[in-house]
C-alpha cells in the first residue's frame, strides 16, 4: 500500500529522499543557478512529503546537472528587433527508486519563461530564474511520485 500526500504516491517503506547537489554544465547561467535549483528541488521534497531529507543515499535520490540556459528572441517586431525573448532552462535528472526500480529514470527536463527584450536578461533573472526552478522542480516532482 503506497500513501499520498497532496496526491503523491509514495511507498510506504521509503523513509527518506536525497538531492544531489546539480552542477552547472552550461556556459552561460549564473553562477548560482545550480545552488538555487538544488535548494528549490529540496524544497518541495521537504514540504511535499513526509520523508526525511539525507544528504546522499536516500530511499529515493535525486541528481543530476542543468544542460542549457539560453536565450531565444520571439514575436520578430518589422524592424527585425523581437519584442519577446525566451529564457529556456533544461536539467537532466536521474531519480532513484530503491524500492521499486521500474520507477527509476533518466530525463530532461525543460521550462521557459518569456520577458520583454528591450530590458536585460541580467535585470529579469531574478523574476525569471525562481518560476523556472518551480516549473521545473514540480514537473520532476510530478513524474517521480504521481506517475505521470
Amino acid at each position: 500500500m503506497r500513501y499520498s500526500l497532496n496526491g503523491a504516491s509514495i511507498p510506504p517503506e521509503a523513509k527518506t529522499v536525497s538531492v544531489l547537489y546539480f552542477t552547472n554544465n552550461t556556459a552561460l547561467a549564473p553562477p548560482t543557478l545550480s545552488q538555487h535549483f538544488t535548494e528549490a528541488m529540496k524544497d518541495i521534497c521537504a514540504t511535499q512529503t513526509k520523508l526525511g531529507l539525507v544528504n546522499k543515499g536516500g530511499d529515493l535520490s535525486f541528481e543530476g546537472y542543468v544542460s542549457d540556459y539560453r536565450v531565444s528572441p520571439l514575436a520578430i517586431q518589422t524592424n527585425d528587433q523581437a519584442a519577446l525573448s525566451r529564457l529556456s532552462v533544461s536539467v537532466q535528472v536521474k531519480y532513484i527508486n530503491k524500492f521499486d526500480e521500474k520507477k527509476n529514470f533518466e530525463t530532461t527536463f525543460t521550462r521557459f519563461a518569456d520577458f520583454n527584450s528591450t530590458l536585460s536578461l541580467a535585470s529579469q533573472e531574478p523574476t525569471l530564474i525562481p518560476l523556472i526552478n518551480k516549473q521545473l522542480t514540480e514537473d520532476i516532482f510530478n513524474k517521480a511520485f504521481s506517475n505521470w
